[in-house]
Parts: structure tokens; sequence; C-alpha cells
């Protein structure tokens, strides 16, 4: 992003201030942004307002804010209006994961935004191919997936539809360098994008491992944390292939593959609690079960983790080895 870039300048709109939504507005905040936060729900206002003051009593307390809460929150306003979003030069959607209503949203915001201004969604699975028909100007609408919580995680992606501009996408990828992401672009829009296609990849073979009676829900969890969870956070797969022996890994595959899990349907055991009513921590049950106290602790720590894990990113960048590089020619 050039140093000329002005966030204060470039005005921020979000539809939907639930837990993503809330979030992605603290990020755009604590960036620069003046923000204009829509919430559509009616009588959910208020709960919007209290879930940004907490996200900000957070970012405060981890030293993530160059003023105080009250800074920040002066370029804030919420509304339940979308016409309040008329000056907003990059509109984010963040609300139910339904076409249909999301359909209508864009269609309303295509009429009240400028022909330049950016719209995107965050959906997670719906193609932005599909959601790109509901505007007039398909060329400048993107998908941009976070991941929760949106002001500390490092994860944006930037989505292309059929119809987008990919000049376009490189300014919001350039984007994500202001709001300290590690962005990644999808050129060619396909059901799940990056990074749900991977994970999703890996939910079904831990579930076939565990339908089929070869581990624990809680070895399989274990093996997940200590392997995958060893060097993801510094490398990510083709490097770690790379680094670890990537002949042997496709001597592996040759014999692997065929024997992986390829079922088209979510597997036996999480029918059985989705279908019981399970919720997973919000209820207390799921493929674990927690007890009210449990349930806030395990949110405390993730919260606490969230932090330290952003600071562990923060220290080993995508672009580390040419830092050190760097570094060293410096010094002789």
């Amino acid at each position: 992003m050039s140093s000329e870039f002005d966030p204060k300048k470039f005005p921020v709109g979000i539809i939907g201030l639930g837990m993503m939504g809330s979030s992605i507005a603290v990020c755009m905040l604590i960036a620069g942004h003046p923000v204009t936060g829509v919430e559509l729900v009616e009588g959910a206002l208020e709960d919007a307002r209290l879930r940004i003051n907490n996200h900000f009593k957070l970012a405060e307390e981890k030293g993530l804010l160059n003023g105080t809460t009250e800074d920040y929150l002066n370029k804030l306003h919420i509304s339940s209006d979308l016409g309040s979003l008329k000056d907003c030069q990059l509109v984010i959607e963040s609300i139910k994961e339904d076409i249909n209503i999301k359909g209508e949203v864009f269609k309303a915001v295509d009429k009240i935004v400028s022909k330049d201004a950016y719209i995107t969604s965050n959906t997670s699975a719906i193609p932005i191919t599909d959601l790109q028909v509901f505007v007039s100007h398909p060329e400048r609408f993107f998908g941009l997936h976070w991941m929760e919580p949106a002001f500390t995680t490092r994860f944006l992606e930037v989505i292309c539809g059929e119809k987008s501009d990919l000049d376009k996408a490189q300014f919001l990828y350039g984007l994500g360098e202001l709001w300290q992401k590690e962005t990644v672009l999808l050129k060619k829009d396909i059901p799940g994008f990056i990074a749900n296609r991977l994970m999703y990849a890996m939910y079904r073979e831990a579930m076939h491992l565990v339908d089929e009676d070869y581990a624990s829900v809680e070895d399989v969890d274990r093996a997940c944390r200590n392997v995958a969870g060893y060097f993801i956070p510094m490398m990510g797969v083709f490097r770690w292939m790379d680094f670890t022996g990537i002949a042997s890994y496709r001597k592996v595959m040759k014999d692997l593959f065929p024997t992986l899990d390829n079922s088209d349907a979510p597997g036996k055991l999480i029918n059985k609690i989705v279908d019981e009513g399970g919720l997973g921590i919000t209820n207390g049950k799921g493929f674990y079960e927690y007890t009210e106290e449990e349930k806030e602790v395990w949110q405390k720590l993730y919260s606490d983790f969230s932090f330290e894990i952003r600071d562990l990113t923060l220290k080993y960048p995508a672009d580390i080895v040419q830092q050190k590089l760097k570094e060293k020619k410096e010094e002789k």
C-alpha cells in the first residue's frame, strides 16, 4: 500500500454488527478508517455497541491502540439505515449466510454508494460470482473473508468472482497490509475459496477416522495440534514439504491418496450431535461436553491465545527470510 494512502479519507461501511462484523469494524477503526456500521436486525444496535466497546477494552489492554478507545470510537457511526453508507468507499457485508437476504441488501447498497465504491461480502461459502449478479458494476465486487476475531488474526482472503477486476483486487490485497494481515488472493472463484477448502479436507478426514473407530476425538485433536499446529504458523504446507523433503511426500501421496476419505456428506458423529441439538460450546454439547464454568475458561483461554499467536506470527512473517538477508547485507 502506497505511503500516500490516507485511511482517514477512505470511509468503510460494515453491514451486520454481529460477532464477526463488530470485530471487522474494530479492525477498520484501528487502521484509521472512519467507519459506518449498519445493523439491520431490529433491537440489536445496543448489543453491537457493547461488543465493539468490549473489543476495544481488550485491544487497549493488549497494547494494540495508539490512542484511547474514545479516540477510535469518535470515528464510528452506528445506524440501522443503509442510506448512511452513501459516502463509503468500501462496504463489507457480514450478515446471515443466505444468498437471498444478501442479494436484497446488495441491490439496495448498489443504488446508494458511488459506482467506484468497493462492495464486498464476508461470506464463507457462497460463490462470489453468484453474488455479483446483484450489483450493476460487478467488477468492483469481491469477497473479503476474515477470521474471528478480525482485529487480531492475521488472515484475510480476497476473492474474485468471474467479473471481478484483478487490478481492483490487488488494491484490496494491498489494504490488507494496512490492516496488519498476511492477505491471500483467490484469482478464480471456487466453492470454499482457499482456506475453507484446505480446512474442510482436514475436517472430513478427521471425522472419517473417528466415525470408523480408528481413533478418538481427543487423539485426532492431539495429532492435529502437534503436527500441523507445530509448523503451519511459520511455514504453510508447501514450504514445509520443501523443508522436509519434497520427493518423499510425492512417494507417500501415491500410496496414501487412494485410501483417504472422499465422502460427499457429513459424517455420522457430527450428524448425530447436530440432530440432537448440539451447538458446540454455545450450549455445551458438541464433540466434547462443557459445563458453564468450562465454557467461560475455554473462551478466556482462546482470547488470550489469539493475541499470543498473533505476536508469534508477527515475529515470523511470510517474508522473514528476505528481512533477515536484508539485515545481513546492511551489516556488511
